[in-house]
């Protein structure tokens, strides 16, 4: 007999890690996707007859699996819905949970209370109301901001200073965002990066003063902010009568919508003022899509092609090669054409420890595959669901709660 006929099945663990660490390297070997590795994006037709033999589909037919056996109400609406691993045969046909599920049930692969990080979304001071993601450990997700940053944001040098209108992460230890901006400043601040708002008060003359410094020295800085931060911060400016020319080579990192409390201000509208106030190049200026519920984050291309020379690209994100982005009709749930705005779904490998396919509540369309390079898939967001699209994510809401009320046996 021989001795392989002794050994143990491998435990949930091993199995588990050893998922992670192939999902890590295949994150680590960058955010552009290999040009060999065909994935079918632009597939609308939704029932693929065929395997799904490319890297991503396997390890994301892998991930959904392990998510299936270890989530119990992803299980159920999975169950529901008849996808049961064995049965599917592309990454498209995971089915997507709703955001607002992430405020409504516990989507965690393992307890919660052993989560090495629960990050919630704003809006509500009761946490029962809150969306949250369950992470057991995040070396996924820190592999894939440093992957996604360094790719569309730092392209060029190792470290900058990081000049960041946002509180300290200890200051708030729920917050996604937050996370995201205390690791940028760990992996890639220079000397000089430092925090410039704390109990909701912006210090807008020590920016002031970072900036006249970056000025003098002519060293380049990078701004990293939510999108009505720097509202604030251009107001101050202006009321001031201050206006700043940065160094060749700064740039400029906003994320988040674009209506305040008091008013709107559009995106055009601000890359034109970072232009008139800072000096900095509106190809320099990129706006990043994350959400609470993702492990991921999506960049626009502009400072990577304007750094490359290709300057005349249309504005537009990418989905980095551990991601994919599925535009879906919000009645019938098939796949949109390029072009063809729907709702958004998601499909994020590093979000191992909840769901990988996300229904966001964001109407957008892909791009033309020509409109894109390094073989990324391209994709422009075009607002918040409303109406018939708003529907769309309340249907997918109810079959989920549906499902979990009325477990199938």
């Amino acid at each position: 007999m021989s001795s392989d006929q002794h050994m143990p099945a491998p435990t949930v663990p091993a199995v588990r890690d050893e998922l992670d660490l192939r999902i890590q390297a295949y994150i680590e070997r960058g955010a552009a996707p290999d040009t060999s590795d065909q994935f079918n994006a632009f597939d609308t037709s939704n029932n693929s007859a065929t395997s799904d033999d490319s890297e991503f589909g396997r390890l994301a037919l892998e991930l959904f699996a392990y998510q299936y056996d270890h989530n119990p109400a992803y299980r159920r609406f999975c169950r529901s819905r008849r996808a049961e691993p064995g049965r599917l045969t592309s990454w498209e046909q995971i089915p997507p949970v709703p955001l607002t599920a992430f405020k409504e049930l516990t989507l965690a692969c393992e307890p919660p209370e052993t989560a090495a990080a629960v990050f919630m979304t704003s809006g509500s001071t009761n946490p029962a109301q809150r969306g949250r993601n369950h992470h057991p450990h995040l070396h996924l997700y820190d592999a894939s901001l440093r992957a996604g940053f360094t790719h569309y944001f730092l392209p060029d040098r190792e470290a900058i200073p990081l000049l960041v209108l946002n509180a300290r992460p200890e200051d708030q230890p729920n917050s996604s965002l937050a996370y995201f901006f205390g690791q940028l400043v760990d992996f890639f601040g220079a000397p000089g990066s430092d925090y410039f708002l704390d109990n909701d008060d912006l210090h807008w003359r020590r920016v002031a003063a970072a900036l006249q410094e970056a000025e003098a020295t002519g060293e380049p800085v990078a701004l990293l902010g939510t999108s009505f931060a720097y509202v604030h911060l251009l107001d101050a400016f202006e009321e001031q009568g201050l206006s700043f020319r940065l160094p060749e080579g700064s740039r400029l990192l906003d994320t988040g919508g674009f209506k305040g409390r008091s008013r709107e201000v559009s995106a055009e509208e601000l890359r034109q003022q970072f232009g008139q106030r800072l000096g900095i190049p509106e190809s320099w200026c990129v706006n990043y899509y994350g959400m609470t519920e993702i492990s991921t984050q999506y960049y626009d291309t502009t400072l990577r092609d304007a750094w490359q020379g290709n300057e005349n690209r249309p504005r537009h994100k990418a989905a980095p090669a551990w991601t994919r982005v599925r535009v879906q009709d919000p009645e019938s749930g098939a796949s949109a054409a390029p072009g063809q705005k729907g709702l958004i779904v998601h499909y994020d490998l590093a979000n191992r420890g909840s769901c990988l396919a996300v229904l966001a509540e964001d109407i957008g369309y892909l791009t033309p595959p020509g409109h894109q390079h390094d073989g990324e898939q391209g994709f422009v967001l075009v607002g918040r669901a409303e109406g018939t699209e708003a529907r769309g994510c309340s249907i997918a809401l109810d079959e989920i709660l549906a499902a979990n009320r009325n477990p199938p046996t």
